[in-house]
């Protein structure tokens, strides 16, 4: 941990480096989420599946994900409380919405690996948004056999509402409009993600951003990235920073703020928790 001179210091210079930002680019992973209190284990954990965690043995939601289920219902029992309390249900911390205060004026653009859908509900705008591995409120066919995505939330609650014994009616199971094969979370866990057009139009949108700002004074404020997909968010960053001199690089990961010597004289790293950081930051606003 550094001392809290080094931290008030730190924190001066990320909101000189946001104040004075021509073009803001958000990284978002699992640390954020984690920090607004989307944790998958503990209290949480326990509160919403602990009848799962008595009947089957695991002890966290990510592991609850790749329990081999002997039924679709069973399977979707799961599946279905993991999407509605992930995806539907408030942050239990405003750390998105400190985040939005911050940036909502101002020339941004967020690219993200979460799915769960916590930039829109603090209000981000959507067309400045790019979630690259998909959203828990999507379902797509399991082959797939076509590149569509379609939207989850009624039958969602649905589910939640009417499971018995930890499974759902069989009725409910979701199958393929066009194939008839199951349906699957559009989730980027293998070759079969679909990337739908909303997909594609997210994306260039982003391309579009960075080629337009990439040689301006362009801060790249990455939050709650681990080494899990750093090819995604955390590479392209550091590569970023490193072809434009007017460029900062800014990390905030408790346990993980790290930049590369190349870019060090240009770069705040913060290990901190990101709420307490962000919340600092509009104190001082």
């Amino acid at each position: 941990m550094k001392s809290t001179q080094d931290y008030s210091a730190q924190i001066d210079k990320l909101k000189s480096a946001l104040d004075n930002a021509e073009a803001i680019v958000i990284g978002a992973g699992a640390g954020l989420s984690t920090s607004a209190g989307f944790v998958y284990s503990g209290k949480r954990f326990q509160d919403n599946f602990g009848d799962f965690e008595d009947k089957y043995g695991f002890h966290d939601m990510y592991s609850g994900g790749f329990y081999p289920y002997s039924t679709p219902e069973e399977y979707w029992a799961y599946w279905s409380r993991n999407i509605y309390v992930n995806r539907y249900t408030n942050s239990p911390k405003p750390v998105y919405e400190d985040l939005h205060e911050l940036v909502k004026d101002k020339n941004y653009f967020v690219i993200t690996t979460n799915v769960d859908h916590c930039f829109q509900r603090a209000g981000f705008d959507k067309q400045k948004l790019f979630y690259t591995q998909g959203d828990y409120g999507l379902f797509q066919c399991s082959q797939p056999c076509h590149d569509e995505t379609y939207d989850n939330e009624a039958l969602i609650r649905r589910m939640v509402k009417e499971q018995k014994d930890m499974k759902i009616p069989t009725a409910l199971i979701p199958h393929c409009p066009k194939c008839g094969k199951p349906m699957t979370t559009n989730l980027r866990c293998d070759d079969k993600f679909v990337e739908d057009s909303g997909w594609h139009l997210a994306c260039e949108r982003y391309e579009s951003f960075i080629k337009e700002n990439r040689d301006k004074r362009i801060l790249y404020l990455e939050l709650g990235v681990g080494g899990n997909t750093p090819a995604i968010i955390k590479y392209p960053f550091w590569r970023l920073t490193n072809a434009n001199p007017q460029a900062t690089y800014a990390c905030i990961n408790y346990g993980e703020a790290i930049c590369p010597p190349q870019i060090e004289s240009r770069s705040i790293c913060i290990n901190q928790d990101i709420g307490e950081v962000l919340k600092s930051l509009c104190e001082s606003k």
